[in-house]
């Protein structure tokens, strides 16, 4: 037998020790939180994976959370990264540590309740649950007796649909499902068949209700769902639905559908909650808040997501929109359909199209007005837009945003509603839904309001054109008014509150074009002239992104005349491919760059109608940023009205465009500028200038500079600490330790 010497086993050992790496020699590790922002997390768990340095020895790794080690949680995961869900977070800050031989890092993951709030500050209440249902059925399932005040619940709910071969959904039972023939099949677009079976997870998070939904195989319903297992059947992608409308509830509604066949049979993921749902909850801080928290929740459950991107119809475009300012990255595409640009600056346009329909109703002015004088001192194509009778005008929705005694279902039933003889009840007001945003004007508690119409010249283009005389326009500006802050008119103008227009633009509330320019945009144009959701709201977002960013590239408006054939699936299936090469694209382009230099060649402006097909041709579809308003004109004298032909697409404008401001339409309230006559191609009577002096004692809007208190908001604000909003920075990294 060879006998080692001393000599030669301290020489081996000194070879062993120094193919170890040095303390020195390594790099700290990383701490990734995967499912969402570190500071963020929500529900007491989060999916991190550990970035150990080359040569880290992890047979030896140790991983704590508070000081308590976590056996068997992080693990080398098929795909080759080290990757865990830590459970078990108390609210607030918990330190959670890696470690090996030479190297170690921390992060804080800050935890909040699974009811919420992360970021929307104080959630308004009372909140009714609806948890308990006392007759379910197979598609509105009861999620059991409430854990808490914030509706919690023991467990999700899951239930099934398929899809028939008739094309149709039906309810899938798995204690008796139906044969498999009558069962279609589907390949998606990873390229997967499987039988089109969609599993629906119901569940409650930040008090609302949600549905998931997705291709799942219900004999086996949890096969491959890990987050780092996740099944063939999904492919990772996200589709969310957001609602419409704008309601001030406080009772927990269902969620919209989530049994979208376009998304689900390409293996799309299909998400919604009534928290984005404006129907029933209209705070789109809120809404982002809840985005946020569902897809940390997907992604703990299901898996890390590729991308996602939304559709929203009026109500829901305004969320679109909001969130693309407001939190990058929560939506890499949107969808917008009857596009309204955002919630307030829209709801200008409601308090003026009130106070027009109540000028010329009572004919204070002694002036008469023709229709087509009131569609131009409006805008719009004719007078039914702002005042009716066309059922959806914006008249109508004056008192139901602004007045405290009206709303909704969710509101202005509610027994507790306030009134004058009930000072401390609910208020159903766009502002108070949102005070957490704005916060309370004074000792009554009632929030403030950014609504302004102080040196608004109602008719000023009109004027301008000579198409309405001097006299009209100074007996609409003299006799107009405003609202007070419970929606009751009076002849004053309206002033926003101190700070309220300043909130208004910093926090974001108003859409901005540096948010909107760096999302992919589709955004389907109805031709819809007639009532509220008239299509210059599109042309708003182009002009804010245009203003911005200098042009207005990644935003792509598709109008038409009638539906287009297979229209969602053509636009799904474009802003499909967008981000699919935005997402292949590794260069160090910016967001925007990236989203602009991948647009696929179909991603054009263009309008459908059923006469002509698609057209691309730009001056025919008039997509111009600065549109024409050019339109037939029907009948004469105090019959005429604009008529526009099959092939005339003009874009009308709103009343703020209407009063002289610029088509980015994005002002709360204006600065002012001494009244000149060299301002105004009409003549003023002596007495007609002095009324009109009288009507604006400290000038007129000057449009030529940047409204009160607008500037460029800054992202991912949080209203933990308050009203007025704080910018939370850059995410949290992890940092190195001894």
């Amino acid at each position: 037998m060879r006998r080692t010497t001393l000599a030669q086993a301290c020489a081996t050992l000194a070879a062993a020790c120094a193919s170890l790496p040095s303390q020195a020699a390594l790099d700290a590790p990383e701490i990734v939180v995967l499912s969402g922002r570190a500071d963020l997390v929500s529900g007491g768990d989060a999916l991190v994976e550990i970035k150990w340095p080359a040569g880290a020895a992890t047979a030896m790794a140790k991983v704590s959370l508070n000081g308590v080690a976590l056996p068997g949680v992080f693990a080398k995961r098929p795909d080759g990264r080290y990757v865990g869900l830590v459970k078990g977070l108390k609210d607030g800050a918990n330190v959670l540590a890696a470690r090996v031989p030479g190297a170690g890092a921390q992060i804080t993951l800050t935890n909040h309740p699974l009811g919420g709030p992360v970021i929307s500050g104080a959630q308004v209440g009372p909140w009714q649950c609806a948890t308990k249902v006392a007759n379910p059925t197979a598609t509105n399932p009861d999620l059991g007796d409430p854990l808490d005040a914030q509706c919690n619940i023991a467990a999700p709910v899951l239930r099934y649909q398929y899809r028939t071969l008739n094309g149709s959904f039906a309810v899938y039972d798995p204690a008796n499902p139906p044969p498999p023939g009558q069962i279609a099949s589907v390949t998606t677009d990873a390229g997967k068949t499987v039988p089109y079976i969609v599993r629906i997870e119901r569940g409650v998070i930040n008090r609302g209700k949600y549905d998931i939904a997705v291709l799942a195989n219900p004999a086996d319903p949890t096969a491959g769902w890990q987050p780092w297992a996740v099944a063939d059947s999904w492919n990772r992608k996200l589709y969310w639905k957001f609602g419409s409308g704008c309601e001030f509830g406080r009772a927990q509604a269902n969620p919209g559908s989530v049994l979208d066949d376009v998304a689900l049979r390409r293996g799309y993921m299909v998400a919604s909650s009534e928290m984005t749902n404006y129907g029933t909850h209209c705070n789109d801080v809120t809404s982002a808040e809840t985005v946020m928290m569902l897809k940390e929740h997907i992604t703990e459950r299901y898996g890390p997501i590729r991308y996602t991107f939304g559709e929203g119809n009026s109500g829901g475009a305004h969320q679109l929109h909001l969130h693309a300012t407001n939190y990058p990255g929560l939506l890499q595409g949107l969808l917008p359909s009857n596009g309204w640009q955002d919630t307030w600056t829209t709801g200008r346009e409601f308090a003026d199209c009130g106070l027009l329909k109540r000028y010329y109703d009572s004919g204070v002015g002694g002036q008469a007005y023709t229709v087509m004088d009131r569609a131009l001192i409006a805008g719009h194509r004719w007078n039914q837009v702002c005042e009716g009778p066309a059922n959806v005008n914006m008249a109508s929705r004056t008192a139901f945003y602004m007045d405290p005694q009206v709303g909704g279902g969710g509101c202005g039933t509610h027994p507790d509603r306030w009134s004058a003889s009930n000072l401390d009840g609910i208020r159903c007001t766009l502002q108070d839904y949102n005070i957490a945003v704005f916060g309370p004007r004074d000792a009554t508690g009632y929030a403030k309001t950014p609504q302004d119409n102080v040196g608004i010249q109602y008719g000023f283009a009109a004027l301008q054109a000579g198409r309405i005389t001097a006299e009209q326009f100074v007996a609409l500006n003299e006799h107009i008014g405003g609202y007070d802050i419970n929606g009751q008119w009076q002849a004053a103008r309206m002033q926003a509150d101190p700070g309220a227009a300043e909130v208004a633009h910093a926090s974001g509330r108003v859409a901005h074009g540096k948010g909107l320019g760096e999302v992919a945009i589709i955004a389907g144009v109805n031709w819809q002239v007639d009532e509220e959701h008239y299509d210059f709201r599109n042309y708003v977002i182009r002009n804010r992104i245009l203003s911005h960013h200098g042009d207005h590239d990644n935003q792509v408006l598709w109008r038409y005349k009638g539906t287009p054939p297979d229209f969602a699936a053509l636009r799904f299936d474009l802003m499909s491919e967008w981000l699919a090469r935005v997402e292949a694209d590794t260069s160090g382009r910016t967001p925007r760059q990236k989203i602009v230099a991948n647009k696929p060649d179909a991603a054009v402006d263009a309008c459908y109608s059923a006469a002509r097909g698609w057209s691309t041709d730009a001056a025919y579809c008039n997509t111009s940023a600065q549109p024409s308003m050019a339109s037939t004109v029907a009948g004469t004298g105090a019959n005429a009205v604009f008529q526009p032909g099959a092939d005339e697409w003009p874009v009308f404008r709103d009343t703020r465009v209407a009063s002289g401001e610029a088509l980015t339409s994005d002002i709360m309230k204006c600065q002012l500028k001494p009244l000149s006559a060299a301002d105004y191609t009409a003549s003023f009577t002596g007495a007609q200038w002095a009324r009109l002096q009288a009507v604006f004692p400290n000038g007129v809007c000057d449009y030529t500079r940047a409204g009160v208190g607008q500037v460029v908001p800054a992202p991912w604000q949080s209203y933990m600490a308050g009203p007025g909003g704080t910018p939370l920075g850059e995410a949290p990294r992890s940092v190195r330790i001894p």
